[in-house]
């Protein structure tokens, strides 16, 4: 079974780019035969770049290198930002011309908010009808589709898989490498700087929180960058906050173009995880939290609140004393932190681990190619 992603991929700087690498390996790892067609700039095995973000015939041109390819299959996945202009509507004549031509589509809708505005309801509506089944990660997305879209019926072709994490252990001594002092404990926040994750509203309460905590054995790590030249202006002024705040001694900056491998040194070095994004779908941060076993401390909008109650790994927080309460108690509280990550890490193992979330798609995969010709028992071959 050949399977064709239609997605950014690495070294292109995106959240969906790093999900589908990690999916992809993980479904050769199960023995399928994956390639993906890719925005300018992504490069790796079967890897194949065909269009750029503003293309007027990104459409045309996606499809004429992914009908090279010949899949049986098409996983298309979306994110607004990704396939063009006007929210990216050229997704949807890509996937009419696979369905044209007799390719089933899967379409992963990677953002599904609580409350869907028109403009995403109109692209979420068309990917929805013109797929054959649709995949989104959490059950209140399922609801929410259910609330918004015209049709009711189509709910019937979307299913949950939750976003994937890695089974992968802490990187040793990462708080010797990154020059922390023993007995340090360590306050992260990481990702791209940009408005909706509200980091500066956690450097703005981090003298109270010192305050309340009483030792001076804390650290508050910032990492991260801006991709490309968006949100400069929001970047400029977090770190004007860091440097205006009575407490920037005990504010630690990482910058740059983070590795993988520095990626999870910095996680690893970390003892709470804080997300105070002001909105949220899915995020590959938690994933990745997770797959640490790091507590985390987030805001309440509801795609954070759902996994916080389910999984049982950290607090949710709404107001800014309970940032401040929150973040204290898990400092203090030695217990409750390997509580919550234990919690994170048997819900990696038994739930989101890269290869169950690829078996799962590999049912789905199997049910939509040529389901009603071959009953037979088949072998798939590479």
């Amino acid at each position: 079974m050949r399977i064709g992603f239609v997605s950014s991929y690495p070294p292109i700087e995106c959240g969906i780019a790093s999900y589908t690498q990690y999916l992809t390996d993980a479904l050769r790892a199960l023995g399928v035969d994956v390639c993906i067609v890719s925005h300018l700039g992504g490069n790796g095995k079967k890897v194949f770049s065909a269009f750029d973000y503003e293309d007027g015939d990104l459409a045309e041109k996606a499809f004429s290198m992914m009908a090279r390819l010949t899949p049986d299959l098409v996983h298309v996945q979306h994110e607004f930002g990704l396939y063009g202009k006007h929210y990216g509507v050229s997704i949807i004549p890509l996937i009419i011309e696979f369905r044209l031509t007799g390719i089933p589509v899967v379409s992963t809708l990677h953002t599904v908010y609580d409350v869907i505005s028109d403009e995403h309801l109109i692209i979420l509506n068309s990917v929805i009808d013109n797929s054959d089944a649709v995949i989104v990660h959490e059950e209140y997305q399922v609801e929410s589709l259910k609330k918004h879209l015209k049709r009711t019926d189509l709910i019937k072709k979307v299913h949950v898989i939750p976003h994937g994490a890695r089974d992968i252990e802490p990187v040793k001594d990462a708080k010797q490498r990154l020059g922390i002092k023993k007995g340090t404990k360590v306050v992260l926040m990481i990702g791209y700087f940009r408005p909706s994750k509200r980091f500066e509203r956690i450097v703005r309460l981090w003298p109270e929180i010192i305050k309340r905590y009483g030792g001076n054995d804390v650290l508050l790590i910032v990492a991260g960058k801006v991709r490309g030249i968006e949100y400069r202006d929001y970047r400029n002024m977090l770190f004007n906050e860091i440097n205006s705040s009575t407490a920037r001694d005990s504010i630690k900056v990482i910058r740059g173009q983070i590795s993988q491998d520095s990626f999870d040194t910095i996680i690893s070095a970390s003892d709470i995880v804080v997300l105070p994004y002001s909105i949220s779908s899915q995020s590959g941060i938690v994933a990745h939290s997770l797959a640490f076993g790091k507590p985390i401390v987030t805001s309440d909008t509801f795609a954070m609140a759902s996994l916080v109650r389910d999984v049982k790994a950290g607090l949710t927080s709404k107001t800014d004393e309970d940032y401040i309460r929150n973040i204290v108690r898990l400092l203090e509280d030695n217990d409750l932190r390997r509580s919550f990550g234990s919690n994170a890490l048997k819900y990696v193992q038994e739930k989101i681990s890269w290869i169950k979330v690829a078996e799962r798609h590999v049912d789905i995969y199997k049910t939509l190619v040529e389901p009603s010709v071959l009953t037979a028992d088949t072998l798939w071959m590479d």
